[in-house]
């Protein structure tokens, strides 16, 4: 097995379901902005960040025997789960490397096209991390980025003060690890000082009810980031407990709306 290295909520399997769920929420989106993008059958792709490699298998299927995907991701229990999904699928075109993004050189070059999402956000130092995959990179070779702008706009709806005292703590607790939630306001000026032209930009938020699918996005978080702070010794039982409740409320009413916290997708080229 791969060297294995710290996640936030850890590598388990539990963990890898969770982000399978969120994949397959998102999916449609991304499918579209790679589409948008110009990612297709021959294609380099260079997946940043991969985790478990949802995401990996897609573009593994969709660039085809002639394309390779480049999947980087730094914990090697993820890489490992990558590699037996590729296998169990039958894919031999995705190249699953553990590597850290900002302290690891990138194995990969001349790539034409690079997905990442939510990877800047938990990062201490998303300049280095753009310029190093701006260099992955052939002239014109395009990036397609969904982060986190406004994390703020996460509601519950009818307000609901305990859900609203459980974001301001995981908003207090990404910055105290480093990371920053809403590093989508900052990439309009990060990407040209990296060296890319922005092609495109479009804020993504939703608005859902219970039968959504879209729905289980934010409240699967809701279940597990609680007991993460918990296990951190950063909260009590009663405070995880009233969150839990207040999740288990929402699901039980007719009439609660989710507001998603609201992401930024750009679309920029290496210049």
């Amino acid at each position: 097995m791969s060297e294995e290295r710290d996640y936030l909520l850890g590598t388990h399997d539990a963990e890898v379901e969770r982000l399978g769920l969120q994949h397959r929420v998102w999916r449609p989106r991304v499918l579209d902005a790679w589409r948008r993008a110009g990612i297709t059958v021959g294609s380099t792709v260079i997946d940043a960040g991969a985790g478990p490699g949802w995401a990996s298998l897609d573009l593994a299927e969709i660039v085809g025997p002639m394309g390779r995907v480049h999947a980087l991701e730094r914990s090697g229990r993820f890489v490992d789960v990558l590699k037996r999904s590729a296998t169990a699928r039958g894919l031999d075109n995705i190249a699953a490397s553990p590597v850290d993004l900002v302290t690891e050189p990138l194995p990969v070059s001349g790539a034409d096209a690079l997905w990442i999402r939510w990877v800047l956000a938990f990062v201490s130092e998303p300049a280095a991390v753009l310029a190093k995959l701006h260099d992955a990179l052939r002239p014109g070779g395009v990036a397609v980025i969904h982060e986190y702008l406004d994390y703020g706009t996460f509601s519950m709806l009818p307000d609901n003060p305990t859900i609203e005292d459980f974001k301001r703590l995981v908003v207090e607790d990404w910055r105290a690890s480093g990371g920053d939630p809403d590093v989508g306001r900052a990439l309009p000026a990060l990407l040209p000082a990296a060296g890319f032209r922005i092609r495109s930009m479009q804020p993504l938020v939703e608005t859902v009810r219970k039968g959504d699918l879209v729905w289980q996005w934010p409240t699967t978080w809701g279940r597990n980031y609680p007991r993460h702070l918990l296990e951190a010794g950063k909260v009590d039982q009663a405070w995880a407990d009233r969150v839990t409740a207040a999740f288990d409320a929402a699901e039980a009413d007719p009439n609660a709306v989710i507001i998603t916290p609201m992401v930024l997708e750009i679309i920029a080229e290496r210049i």
